[in-house]
C-alpha cells in the first residue's frame, strides 16, 4: 500500500506545485512530512504558484491568493529565493503599498534590483545599499508611471542605429519628449519625410518596454537598407518556425507548468542566452530567442524582408517606454502592434536608453556597429 511517507519527495513536491497558494499554505501545515517538502529550497514547491500569479493578467488572480502573497514572508518555511521572483516582476502598487517584505541579503538585493531595471540605472547608486536603490527606483517608475513629473530625470536619452553602420545616443527635454515627434525629424533629415512610421515591440521588461521605431518600405537600392535595424530586432541565425507556432494569442496563450512558454522550435546558427538581466517579461521570456504565443511580434515577416518583401530603410530609433498601468492588449485581445504602441492615454512615458542597456539587450550588436557617438554628428 503506497503511503505519503513512501512517495519520494520529488514526487510530492510536483504535486504540491499544482495548487494555488492559498491551498499550498494549508496542506503545508498538515503534517511534518508535507512541512519538510515545502520548507525545502531545492524541491521549491512553490515556484509554480507564485509565477501562475505572477504572470496571469490581474483580472485572473483571487484576492485569497492575494492575500497569501502579502502574507508569504511571515511563514519562516518559504524558502526565501522565492521573493527574488515577487519583487522581479511584481506590480510596484503591490510591493509599494501591500506586500509584507523579508529580511534578504545584500546579494538577493542586488539580484532583484538587476533583474527588474536597465542596466544604466545604477547610476543612481551612491552610498546607500542595493535594498534603498531598489525601492527608490520602484517608487519613481511608479510615480512617472501616473504622473507627467520630470524633476528626476530632466533628459531622456535615446538610441538612433544609422543606415551607415554607426549608432548616436541622443537626448531631448523629459519634459516635452514626443517619441514619434523626434523621429519625424529623423525621417525629415534622412528625405524619409513621405513614408509611414512603423514601430515594433522589441522586448518588455517588468517597468519599461523597449520600442524600435523606423520605416518600413520596399528598397529600390541596396544602400538605403539599415541592415543593422534587421540586426537588432531580428538576431542573425534566429528564425521565426511559423509551421510550430502556436496560434493562440493575447490571454489565452499556452504557458508551460513553470509560468513560461514552451521553448519554440528556431533554427540557430549562432550561440545565443536567454537574456536574464533584466529579465523579460513573460510575453518575451525567450529574448533574444523567438517566444511563441503570439505577443513577440519582431517577427512579422519571413526571408531577408518584413512582411510584404518590405525593408527598414534609413534611421532606426530605439527608446524605453515606462508601461505602468498600460494596457498591451487591444480591445481585441490581440497584442498592440504599430503606432498604437506609442498613442493612447499612458503612451508617452518614457525613460532613458542609452549604449549601456542597449548593448545589454543586443550584445550581438556590439560587433555590427561601426561607430557609437554621443550627442549629434558623425564622430570624431
Amino acid at each position: 500500500m503506497t503511503t505519503l511517507e513512501s512517495l519520494p519527495v520529488e514526487l510530492i513536491s510536483d504535486i504540491l506545485s499544482e495548487l494555488d497558494l492559498e491551498t499550498l499554505v494549508i496542506v503545508s501545515n498538515l503534517s511534518t512530512r508535507l512541512r519538510s517538502v515545502t520548507s525545502d529550497p531545492a524541491l521549491n514547491p512553490w515556484r509554480r504558484p507564485i509565477s501562475r500569479f505572477l504572470y496571469a493578467p490581474s483580472s485572473e488572480n483571487t484576492e485569497k491568493d492575494a492575500r497569501c502573497l502579502v502574507s508569504l514572508s511571515v511563514r519562516q518555511y518559504v524558502p526565501r529565493q522565492n521573493w527574488i521572483d515577487i519583487l522581479s516582476m511584481a506590480e510596484p502598487s503591490f510591493i509599494l503599498l501591500r506586500a509584507t517584505i523579508p529580511h534578504l541579503s545584500l546579494l538577493h538585493w542586488e539580484e532583484c534590483f538587476r533583474r527588474r531595471f536597465l542596466p544604466s540605472w545604477v547610476k543612481w547608486k551612491k552610498d546607500g545599499s542595493w535594498r534603498e536603490l531598489y525601492f527608490l527606483l520602484l517608487h519613481r517608475v511608479w510615480h512617472r508611471s501616473r504622473t507627467f513629473c520630470s524633476s528626476e530625470e530632466s533628459w531622456t536619452k535615446y538610441i538612433v542605429l544609422n543606415r551607415n553602420g554607426s549608432a548616436n545616443e541622443l537626448e531631448s527635454a523629459a519634459r516635452s519628449f514626443n517619441a514619434l515627434a523626434m523621429f519625424d525629424q529623423l525621417k525629415i533629415q534622412a528625405n524619409l519625410a513621405q513614408y509611414h512610421t512603423c514601430a515594433r515591440l522589441v522586448v518588455s521588461f517588468a517597468d519599461v518596454r523597449i520600442i524600435a521605431i523606423g520605416v518600413l518600405r520596399r528598397a529600390h537600392h541596396t544602400y538605403s537598407i539599415n541592415d543593422n535595424a534587421r540586426s537588432f530586432l531580428h538576431p542573425p541565425g534566429i528564425e521565426r518556425s511559423f509551421a510550430e507556432d502556436k496560434t493562440s494569442t493575447g490571454r489565452g496563450e499556452e504557458v508551460g507548468t513553470d509560468g513560461h512558454h514552451n521553448l519554440a522550435d528556431y533554427r540557430a546558427r549562432s550561440n545565443y542566452t536567454r537574456l536574464a538581466h533584466p529579465a523579460p517579461s513573460l510575453p518575451h521570456c525567450q529574448y533574444p530567442l523567438y517566444t511563441p504565443g503570439g505577443r513577440d511580434t519582431r517577427w512579422l515577416g519571413d526571408g531577408m524582408g518584413e512582411e510584404g518583401g518590405m525593408h527598414w530603410v534609413g534611421p532606426l530609433m530605439v527608446t524605453a517606454q515606462i508601461t505602468g498601468g498600460i494596457e498591451d492588449l487591444a480591445d481585441n485581445d490581440l497584442p498592440l502592434q504599430g503606432l498604437d504602441l506609442l498613442i493612447g492615454p499612458g503612451h508617452n512615458r518614457f525613460a532613458s536608453f542609452v549604449f549601456q542597456d542597449f548593448l545589454a539587450i543586443a550584445p550581438w550588436m556590439e560587433d555590427r556597429i561601426t561607430k557609437f557617438i554621443q550627442g549629434q554628428g558623425l564622430g570624431n
